[in-house]
């Protein structure tokens, strides 16, 4: 008996629509065309339906993305190219300079006094900022009368328009008749120049914007250990634990995610600082001091765009600043990752200590117990037994 074999189609015929495996053309038909004819039954109503829940939520998050390209992708699209020409306020577009602008300003003495002003004034507000916003928003988050008027006064500070607590503290930080010079005068101490010497400019500067946000973020942080369980409190209070151990132990570890949070914007607020230091001292013909002992880099920036009209240098020092404020964010971020893996391992190595002393302690127990120590413990072989 003969028997004929069919070969397999090649890979060209097996892969031509409408044939299966053999060669042979397919009877049923492909699946696009039942979701072609299925769509073509539909009613419109029906096919406005399904348009509806596909593209509903593409225009709800849509009106984000417009502004933010609009107000904050444009613009540094815009000021990235501008710093590369020489540009001027009223002539416009100039030449083409590369990098030129970027290797002016990073050889410009002027920007690195800017920069260590900033910076010297970001420590000095934010680290003081930060630890009485943990001291107040402890305090809120006790069992306190009129816990709403005292949220409520902390938060009036941040509600004060900039320039109002700037003009109070430049008149309170005044050489000759302020009122803080007044009261050293009262307790026979000599008067500080404010205004003139570097360190104490940037103090003045840092108590405005300490009295400004310190409220303000106390709140976030009231928010955050308003959050954290009662239950896990009472646990430890029952256990023996005070009030600071729970504070330290408990509620600190609990609030770090927004410690974080709260870090992370105050350095970028901190290094944007500009409204405080242009009216510390109005007088001044030089913005920043009269030998720019408090300009900041925002500041400088401003002086060089508007005063000195020379856009591509000025926004040059836009994008370095971006920089450096990107920089700052990554610094904390890694910091604040590597506290929270160390104390991981910390308690990880506290609890593994707490249960191998647990088991030892349970081992000497069952071994004093009469009848369970191990000279009473004899063990028959099995084949003895069967023997």
């Amino acid at each position: 008996m003969t028997t004929v074999t069919t070969p397999p189609a090649t890979g060209a015929e097996a892969a031509k629509p409408g044939r299966n495996g053999n060669g042979r053309r397919s009877e049923r038909r492909p699946d696009r065309r039942l979701d072609r004819d299925a769509r073509a039954a539909l009613t419109f109503r029906q096919k406005l339906n399904r348009f509806d829940v596909k593209a509903s939520p593409y225009f709800y998050v849509a009106p984000f993305f417009v502004l933010f390209g609009l107000v904050g992708l444009f613009p540094l699209v815009y000021t990235f190219v501008v710093s590369l020409n020489k540009w001027n306020l009223l002539t416009g577009p100039g030449e083409w300079v590369g990098l030129g602008n970027y290797i002016a300003e990073l050889s410009d003495p002027f920007f690195w006094n800017s920069l260590f002003n900033t910076v010297s004034i970001f420590l000095l507000s934010a680290i003081p900022q930060l630890i009485a916003a943990v001291f107040i928003a402890a305090i809120l988050d006790q069992n306190i009368r009129g816990k709403t008027f005292w949220r409520m006064s902390v938060l009036l500070p941040y509600v004060v328009t900039p320039v109002a607590v700037t003009l109070i503290f430049s008149s309170a930080f005044d050489e000759k008749y302020g009122l803080i010079n007044n009261l050293l005068q009262y307790f026979h101490l000599n008067p500080v120049d404010w205004k003139t010497e570097t360190f104490p400019s940037h103090v003045a500067i840092a108590t405005m914007v300490n009295w400004r946000w310190t409220g303000y973020n106390a709140l976030i942080l009231l928010a955050a250990m308003q959050a954290v369980p009662r239950d896990i409190h009472e646990s430890a209070a029952l256990d023996g634990a005070g009030s600071f151990r729970r504070f330290f132990s408990i509620t600190l570890p609990s609030i770090r995610p927004t410690m974080i949070f709260v870090i992370i914007t105050a350095t970028i607020g901190g290094l944007q600082i500009f409204t405080e230091p242009k009216l510390f001292n109005p007088s001044s013909a030089v913005p920043g001091g009269p030998q720019r002992q408090y300009q900041t880099t925002v500041l400088y920036l401003w002086d060089m765009a508007f005063n000195r009209q020379n856009f591509g240098k000025a926004s040059a020092i836009a994008w370095l600043l971006f920089l450096i404020i990107v920089l700052f964010g990554v610094l904390n971020f890694l910091i604040s990752r590597r506290i929270a893996s160390t104390e991981s391992r910390a308690l990880k190595k506290r609890t593994a200590r707490r249960i191998a002393q647990h088991q030892a302690e349970s081992a000497a127990a069952s071994a004093a117990a009469p009848g369970t120590g191990a000279a009473t413990t004899t063990e028959t072989d099995p084949e003895e037994t069967r023997a």
